[in-house]
């Protein structure tokens, strides 16, 4: 190949190039809203990290408020606490499968 075949090969591989990119932009819009909506949700969470009074006296203005459906609620997450742990110990313990080709 000489120098302007070259050229000619570059410049065509920056044009497929440049339009790769517009596809992925065009495809990558399914995924901005999503995507936001877990931006927030973890903008929320580090907000509850900073101010942790906040919650803490949601938590307890509901159980004065109504201490038999704080209980209940405890208990829940209290069991969905333990069903979580006791899965992830679950799945750490698991053998490793390998799939053939």
């Amino acid at each position: 190949m000489n120098n302007d075949e070259l050229v000619v090969r570059q410049q065509q591989l920056l044009a497929h190039s440049a339009r790769l990119r517009l596809v992925l932009a065009d495809q990558a819009q399914v995924l901005q809203r999503p995507l936001a909506m877990i931006d927030q949700a973890r903008g929320g969470l580090q907000w509850i990290y900073r101010n942790p009074q906040w919650p803490l006296g949601v938590l307890a203005l509901s159980v004065l408020v109504r201490p038999r459906r704080a209980m209940v609620w405890g208990g829940r997450l209290w069991w969905a606490w333990k069903a979580y742990r006791q899965t992830q110990h679950w799945l750490a313990k698991q053998p490793i499968r390998r799939q053939l080709p």
